[in-house]
């Protein structure tokens, strides 16, 4: 890899931190925010669930709209809306500006991730494209990790506009980046809208998509409610649940360097093993789920695996339609939102009806019913051949 690629893929993996940053910050900052508007917690929780279901909806439409524009003219754009969108969090006093400021980026979030996912894996040889897309999702893993954190301790310290600012500096840094390191970028074969929605024919592309709506559903239907779950059965202090919601992430790190390479040297094995192998991981949690250091142990391995889900997802739609790559990237996006959005809303209705250490079952529930879909998809097509000449 030349060191211009190098550099693009870092700069691309420092966006990938930024968005994320703003997206994912907020949730470590809702009480701050409640106090700000005076409002509760749930109200400002809008400003978490808002942009994800928005993030769902424009996941498929603003790339494809995109689609033909300069990727580096694009990317300026949407990190250029997201320092403004933080910047008017800063100052605004009313709750709806402040929604307003969150949903508009939400819209064009799609756009860089499309683009970055596609430029990455355009950057190396075909073979190596999934280590390149992986390194950019170190990037949303470590937003994950460090964002929340970061914008909580600013919050707690000084003020959650400090936190807001927080998340401006970093997209303001990136845009500085892209705009001073990227070269111009223009798409060299537009491919018309109707080639680009013709994929949505293909039975393996809506396979796909409900296989990866299925498999983040079965990751994050179970940790959103890790907080609680380690609360309320492992029973420890916040101390220990904060170390362990950073070991999650961390290991999320690890997960997609590990995928990387999983991915390139078979993919489908990969992919097909996956759902199994989480499953082993779930089991052993739901008995062992009440004991502290095995619990943290468990943790770990869990983060990994749902590092290395996170990369699966990614590839699993890219590969099923590789002659629309952004418009695959975009249904990719609004497969995992719509997948986190579902498995959240279970994951609430198994607690409220059976208890909090019942959770796991949705993990459990969501992997059995990928399989039927992950299965005859490998069958029917095996892209990996044409990734892999």
């Amino acid at each position: 890899m030349s060191k211009q690629n190098k550099l693009l893929i870092l700069v691309l993996t420092l966006g990938a931190f930024g968005i994320i940053n703003t997206e994912m910050g907020v949730i470590g900052i809702l009480p701050y925010i409640a106090d700000h508007f005076h409002i509760s917690v749930s109200k400002a929780g809008w400003l978490v669930s808002l942009f994800a279901l928005t993030v769902s909806i424009s996941g498929p439409t603003m790339p494809l709209l995109f689609s033909g524009v300069n990727r580096k003219k694009a990317m300026l754009l949407v990190l250029g809306i997201f320092v403004l969108g933080n910047i008017i969090s800063i100052f605004t006093t009313n709750f709806t500006v402040a929604i307003i400021a969150r949903v508009i980026p939400a819209i064009f979030h799609p756009i860089y991730f499309s683009a970055a996912f596609t430029m990455a894996a355009n950057s190396v040889s075909k073979e190596d494209a999934p280590k390149a897309v992986s390194k950019v999702f170190i990037g949303v893993s470590a937003g994950m990790v460090l964002g929340v954190p970061i914008a909580s301790f600013l919050a707690s310290t000084v003020s959650f506009q400090l936190s807001m600012t927080f998340f401006a500096v970093i997209n303001a840094i990136v845009f500085i980046a892209t705009w001073a390191f990227f070269p111009s970028i223009p798409v060299k074969e537009r491919l018309s809208y109707g080639t680009q929605l013709s994929v949505l024919k293909n039975p393996v592309t809506w396979l796909s998509i409900i296989a990866v709506l299925l498999l983040n559903s079965a990751v994050f239907g179970v940790y959103s409610y890790l907080a609680e779950y380690l609360k309320t059965v492992t029973n420890i202090s916040g101390k220990l649940i904060s170390f362990m919601l950073i070991l999650f992430g961390l290991a999320n790190i690890i997960g997609n360097i590990i995928a990387g390479k999983l991915l390139t040297k078979n993919a489908i094995k990969t992919v097909v093993v996956f759902p199994f192998a989480l499953g082993v991981v779930y089991i052993i949690l739901f008995f062992i789920g009440q004991f502290t250091w095995p619990m943290a142990i468990m943790t770990l391995v869990w983060g990994i695996f749902a590092g290395i889900g996170t990369n699966i997802n990614q590839y699993w739609i890219s590969s099923a339609a590789p002659e629309a790559p952004d418009f695959a990237n975009g249904l990719f996006l609004a497969s995992v939102n719509l997948g986190t959005t579902i498995g959240t809303a279970v994951g609430g209705l198994f607690i409220s009806g059976m208890g909090t250490e019942y959770v796991v079952l949705v993990g459990i529930l969501s992997l059995v019913l990928s399989v039927v879909f992950i299965l005859p998809r490998s069958y029917m097509h095996r892209p990996i051949k044409q990734l892999s000449k």
